[in-house]
This record gives structure tokens, C-alpha cells and sequence, in this order.
């Protein structure tokens, strides 16, 4: 990596400083976005998306009601809290696939054994990037959206298209 100051030509490649007049470089390995669409994505919170608000079951509910809670709000996922109201898990319409189909009298199993506990979260202030980057690496749909560990929306791949459908240019 070349320095712009001293005009050192051997740096490695991701160098924090130059090794010979200990410049900082850090900045000039940042990758720098082109065009609306990255721009956004490089510089845009997640609450520029309006994140959906949290439909919640308790960490007790069975599966009947997490399913009503899914079909009233028209979601495909609901977060489930503990009694502190702090993030436990999720439960997804993926779950009710891989997990519960097949399952006798699925209704009045708890939804503690079969949500995914731990999930991946995103807070308002991250970026679009972040978050996207997320969902990919986990093939996730879904991402709770947390303060102090509680949440405060949901965000979608839906809700991502969306928004950088909308900052693309027209063409």
C-alpha cells in the first residue's frame, strides 16, 4: 500500500499506519460506494427502513399462539421475550417447515423448544450494510432490531428491497 505522505511503496496490503513515517492509512482502505444504491447501503441506519413494530410471545406461549400472533399480523416471524421483556428468540414461519411440521398437536407445544434462541439482532443506528450483511451470511429473512436488548422492530429482505428500490435511479 502506497503512502501518500512519504511516498512509501512497501506497506502490506490493509496496513493500519506506514511503516516508515507511520502515517495512518486505515482510512484509504475504506471502500468507498458508488452510485445511490451503495451509498445507502454504506451510509444509511436501519431505522431509515421505519422497522416494523415487534409482534412478542412470551417464552411460556405454545405454538398455537405464536401461529394466531403470525396470521393476525400478517408476519413471518414473531420475537420471543423473556419476562424482562429482553430478546430470547425467534420464531419464524422457516421454524413451522423445518421444525414443527409433522409434529401431533403442535398447538400446545411450547414455543421455548422450537425457536431459534440467541438470534442475530441489528440496533436502529446500524447500517444498512450491517444488517443486510447479516441476513446473508445466516440466509436469515428476518432481523429483530434491539435497544438494551429489548426490541423495537423487525426488519425484513422485503423491507430492504424496497428501500433501495426506491433510492434507484429510474432506467
Amino acid at each position: 500500500m502506497y503512502c501518500p505522505a512519504c511516498g512509501h511503496d512497501k506497506n502490506p496490503p490493509g496496513a493500519d499506519e506506514c511503516a516508515n513515517c507511520g502515517l495512518p492509512l486505515a482510512h484509504l482502505d475504506a471502500p468507498t460506494p458508488h452510485g445511490p444504491v451503495e451509498t445507502s447501503l454504506a451510509t444509511d441506519p436501519v431505522a431509515v427502513l421505519d422497522p416494523r413494530p415487534p409482534v412478542t410471545v412470551s417464552a411460556d406461549a405454545n405454538l398455537g399462539e405464536a401461529v394466531r400472533a403470525m396470521m393476525t399480523g400478517r408476519i413471518g416471524a414473531v420475537l420471543v421475550t423473556d419476562a424482562g421483556g429482553e430478546l430470547i428468540g425467534i420464531l419464524t414461519e422457516r421454524d413451522f417447515l423445518t421444525k414443527v411440521a409433522g409434529q401431533p398437536e403442535f398447538e400446545s407445544l411450547p414455543v421455548s423448544r422450537f425457536m431459534t434462541r440467541n438470534p442475530e439482532t441489528v440496533t436502529s443506528g446500524d447500517t444498512l450494510a450491517f444488517a443486510l450483511g447479516k441476513m446473508d451470511a445466516g440466509g436469515y429473512r428476518h432481523l429483530p432490531v434491539v435497544e438494551r436488548g429489548k426490541p423495537v422492530g423487525v426488519i425484513s429482505v422485503r423491507d430492504v428491497l424496497r428501500h433501495l428500490t426506491a433510492v434507484c435511479p429510474e432506467g
